[in-house]
């Protein structure tokens, strides 16, 4: 399986647009990519590489997907920003044999109705848009012609398809393939990458997550002619489940390391390599009802809930920023469901 996927690999990357001269490591390219996905990780501040054991580990770390035992489906919306941005998010992951489970995950992020100005400064006596060589804007007959406004959607969209495998009762390993495509008005791209994810618990109730996300450096093609390059991103991670108060806890600590000169933005850096952190917790209430809060990267307090009823988890996260460093934006909002298909026909093989 292992020899297939890396065939695969790299006949993908053969038949893919080559670099040129208008190649360029593009600082913060894909960012949309590291949002997040669901309402439990939102709410532990995204600390969730070595937590995510159900669908979602599509995103945070393939290998999770392999504790599947049955199919899992999620859904999750959210308004970030106030009602600026909308960011939505559909997972399907279905267990195949007894060690195997396949995946398929799919972000947008869309901004819409831009107003598209462009067309707008006019010469009022020939109806010239100011586009045309030649046309003086400090003209006596420059006007604005507003009928002339149209509108325009930016719109990031990713879709993963992941694999996850079973090597030992203690050692999991997955990887996913990225297929990216990113608009804005008349302008679009196509990207194609790779992560590679590992989950390993060393004794009972503590694991340990890492997720290599794009690997290979993934390349972003741009109908413009230039190409932009996402480097690589390490993250990792630990958690831990105690006993307490009638309930279970969860502490969550991750780590993400990036190589593209984040010295100003990065929480710690050494020279083009930062460091930034992610931490979080979760107390489960006889695994009915979740309380959640935790601190991530963008220096966001996080807080969340969740209940899960039979077959359906629904789970709720708020976000706020720093208001001393950022005071015009508004709170975020994040709610996500998932369903699991926890029947005895469904489930996995071998159980």
């Amino acid at each position: 399986m292992i020899n297939k996927f890396v065939l695969t690999l790299f006949t993908l990357l053969l038949f893919f647009p080559k670099t040129n001269s208008q190649t360029i490591i593009a600082k913060y390219a894909g960012e949309f990519l590291a949002i997040g996905v669901g309402g439990r990780s939102l709410g532990m501040g995204d600390a969730y590489v070595a937590v995510a054991n159900d669908v979602t580990a599509g995103y945070f770390n393939p290998a999770g997907l392999a504790q599947l035992n049955y199919p899992e489906f999620a859904l999750m919306h959210e308004e970030r920003f106030g009602n600026l941005v909308n960011y939505d998010y559909a997972a399907v992951a279905v267990p195949y044999g007894k060690d195997m489970t396949f995946g398929l995950s799919i972000i947008r992020l869309g901004v819409d109705g831009i107003p598209d100005t462009r067309g707008t400064l006019i010469d009022e006596n020939t109806g010239q848009v100011s586009t045309v060589p030649g046309f003086n804007i400090n003209s006596p007959s420059a006007g604005l012609n507003y009928s002339n406004i149209t509108e325009f959607s930016d719109q990031d969209w990713a879709v993963f398809l992941s694999f996850a495998k079973k090597y030992s009762d203690n050692f999991y390993y997955g990887a996913n393939v990225k297929l990216i495509y990113e608009g804005i008005a008349e302008y679009n791209a196509y990207g194609l990458g790779f992560d590679v994810g590992a989950w390993y618990t060393p004794f009972q109730n503590f694991s340990l997550g890492l997720n290599l996300q794009d690997i290979t450096t993934t390349l972003v093609a741009w109908s413009t002619g230039t190409n932009e390059l996402i480097t690589p991103t390490a993250k990792m991670g630990a958690a831990y489940k105690f006993n307490f108060l009638g309930g279970q806890i969860t502490p969550a600590l991750d780590f993400d390391v990036r190589f593209e000169d984040r010295s100003y933005a990065a929480e710690f850096n050494l020279g083009p390599v930062s460091f930034d952190m992610n931490a979080g917790f979760e107390y489960s209430f006889k695994n009915l009802v979740m309380i959640r809060a935790g601190y991530n990267e963008v220096k966001q307090l996080t807080l969340g809930a969740g209940i899960r009823l039979p077959r359906l988890n629904i789970d709720y996260s708020f976000a706020k920023f720093n208001e001393s460093d950022i005071e015009s934006l508004p709170d975020t909002h994040r709610i996500s469901i998932m369903v699991s298909l926890d029947e005895p026909k469904f489930l996995r093989s071998g159980f």
